[in-house]
């Protein structure tokens, strides 16, 4: 690659064409990307659409772990000698995403300076929500960790107006991302609806007075369950 190509360098153009290494790839609704257990051998970036992980037990229970939209990365356990895939990945809707091997992932972030400054913010923001999980998970009531899931799914607090979130991600879905039952999520969901936290119309629209209930400890939310 030439100096004059490394300077007109884009990410985004990267991650969108085809070459060594790189597999672009269609997903219809509710097909597997990969399995629990599988071999761990590439990167996955979402251009378009929705997909849920999903962690299964030795006992067979599953639960959604996370929900990933476009413009978020999955799969990046290979690059820290991760051999085994520790979750099932399944789409959520149509979805048109980029498949990276380990070895091609690895050569962009060596070769190109904001390849790599764009995958360590990804990394960074993705470690600073695991950590804020753990604490939501360990002092909140399933309540309010209910508000914050739907905060963060309607998108509060980046760039551009929240968005509303599909009718595919259930109640029970809910229920599995914050550790509790459907039933209490429905519960919580009419309360919700009836404070006009949300409303709605196809969709759930989350509107900002369940964001400032949370920011200001507002007691319409339960403290502990």
């Amino acid at each position: 690659m030439s100096k004059a190509d490394k300077k007109t360098f884009d990410p985004k153009v990267f991650l969108a064409s085809v070459g060594p290494g790189k597999t672009s790839l269609k997903f219809r609704s509710g097909q597997s990307i990969f399995a629990q257990g599988d071999i761990a051998d590439s990167v996955f970036y979402i251009h378009k659409g929705k997909v849920k992980l999903i962690v299964v037990s030795k006992q067979g229970k599953e639960a959604v772990v996370g929900i990933l939209q476009a413009g978020q990365f999955f799969g990046e356990g290979c690059l820290n000698g991760q051999t085994l895939r520790i979750s099932t990945t399944k789409t959520m809707e149509a979805c048109e995403i980029t498949a990276i091997t380990k070895k091609a992932m690895m050569n962009a972030l060596q070769a190109e300076p904001k390849f790599a400054e764009m995958f360590m913010s990804y990394l960074l923001t993705r470690n600073n929500r695991i950590e804020e999980d753990l604490i939501d998970q360990l002092f909140n009531s399933s309540e309010r960790r209910l508000a914050r899931l739907l905060l963060l799914l309607a998108n509060f607090g980046k760039e551009g107006n929240p968005q509303p979130i599909d009718a595919k991600i259930s109640q029970e879905t809910l229920a599995e991302m914050i550790g509790t039952t459907r039933s209490r999520v429905s519960f919580f969901m009419n309360k919700f609806r009836k404070l006009g936290f949300i409303s709605y119309n196809g969709k759930i629209e989350v509107h900002n007075s369940l964001l400032h209930a949370v920011l200001h400890d507002k007691p319409q939310l339960k403290q502990d369950d």
